[in-house]
């Protein structure tokens, strides 16, 4: 079936940019383009195609507020085109609160070195996008008024973890997530405890610079310290860390003063299902690092990235959690995590936090 598409972007360089990228496609095609969101709105309504290419700064109506109008006057899945840049990011964060299914870097120019491998990327984003499910869309935001408490629970945990020292963590928490990802981890991520007994390690497919972002927004959501992941980082519990777009995060054992430490490694080696960072190559690594202590967790996505890191992860004791159908936006990673029947649990979002604290404790 062919997957209709619009293009909404203010740039008619970003337009035909696109335009000619969706169009050596042959599952693709283009129905219509429109110059602001104004436009835009009228054209969804009168074309109604599959999935819409959205920029996030516009003029005469901004991409936010031409989001919104989408989902509620004519739901269709909506992936964010958009610029690297703080700004940039932080809107496109705030467009997945809005009902956002995706987003793509914007090109750069059809001479770029990079143009073959992001064109790739972009189609299959929009393959993607066309089959997600819209009733799980719902928003996720917190109440602003719940930061304060947060901040201040996390410092207070933090000085206490800071005393403690534990020489190694009592679990590990590996999380992998695509399409619907970002919506999914803030929901999760805000729902465990500041002193929950567990080090977190997070992949989410994303282009480079928005994990960035991404990680400072559930930072500022939850009670844990979250950020995105450096070279030589170490494990800890109550620490999130975030692979970083376009690195493999891996964990390995360094002997430091003659006790071992799990530290991170990142690196560029060749992409796996097509991503980089790969939730397999998360869950391989740290199989045998933590054994028994780890769970992993494989979220809403499409392909089957995480499940050859599960059987590894299985093999070495440890848990594997697959989210239900009902909650995923894509039910494509999970699937295959049921499919070869490697879930010790199958759980929707909304209580998932609350059965891994009883797994855990």
């Amino acid at each position: 079936m062919t997957i209709r598409a619009l293009i909404v972007d203010d740039s008619a360089l970003i337009r035909k940019l696109l335009s000619d990228i969706l169009s050596e496609d042959p599952n693709l095609r283009v129905v219509g383009t429109a110059v602001n969101g104004k436009d835009g709105l009228e054209k969804v309504g009168k074309l109604r195609p599959d999935v819409v290419l959205l920029d996030n700064v516009m003029p005469v109506l901004d991409g936010l507020n031409t989001l919104a109008r989408i989902m509620r006057e004519c739901p269709t899945p909506v992936v964010m085109v958009s610029a690297l840049g703080e700004k940039a990011e932080e809107i496109t964060l705030t467009a997945f609160e809005y009902g956002a299914v995706d987003v793509i870097q914007k090109p750069e120019g059809i001479l770029s070195q990079s143009m073959p491998e992001m064109a790739e990327e972009i189609c299959r984003k929009i393959r993607e996008a066309a089959k997600a499910n819209l009733e799980n869309l719902e928003c996720m935001r917190n109440q602003e008024s719940e930061k304060p408490e947060i901040n201040e629970k996390k410092g207070k945990i933090e000085e206490g973890r800071s005393r403690k020292q534990m020489a190694s963590v009592r679990n590990v928490l590996a999380i992998g997530a695509s399409t619907g990802g970002p919506r999914a981890l803030e929901k999760l991520i805000s729902s465990f405890p500041g002193d929950i007994p567990a080090a977190i390690l997070v992949v989410q497919h994303m282009p480079a610079g928005f994990t960035s972002s991404l990680s400072k927004r559930l930072n500022s959501k939850t009670a844990l310290k979250v950020k995105e992941a450096q070279e030589g980082d170490t494990v800890e519990e109550g620490t999130v860390l975030v692979a970083p777009g376009n690195y493999h995060m891996e964990i390995v054992q360094k002997t430091v003063n003659g006790r071992k430490k799990e530290i991170v490694h990142l690196s560029c080696g060749p992409k796996e299902l097509g991503s980089r960072p790969s939730v397999n190559a998360l869950f391989r690594s740290i199989a045998p690092v933590y054994g028994s202590r780890v769970i992993s967790l494989v979220l809403t996505g499409m392909n089957c990235d995480g499940a050859d890191g599960a059987e590894e992860v299985k093999k070495m004791g440890g848990k594997v959690i697959a989210e239900a159908q009902s909650s995923c936006v894509i039910y494509g990673m999970p699937k295959e995590i049921v499919r070869r029947k490697l879930a010790d649990f199958v759980l929707p979002l909304d209580i998932m936090a609350e059965e891994i604290i009883k797994i855990i404790s």
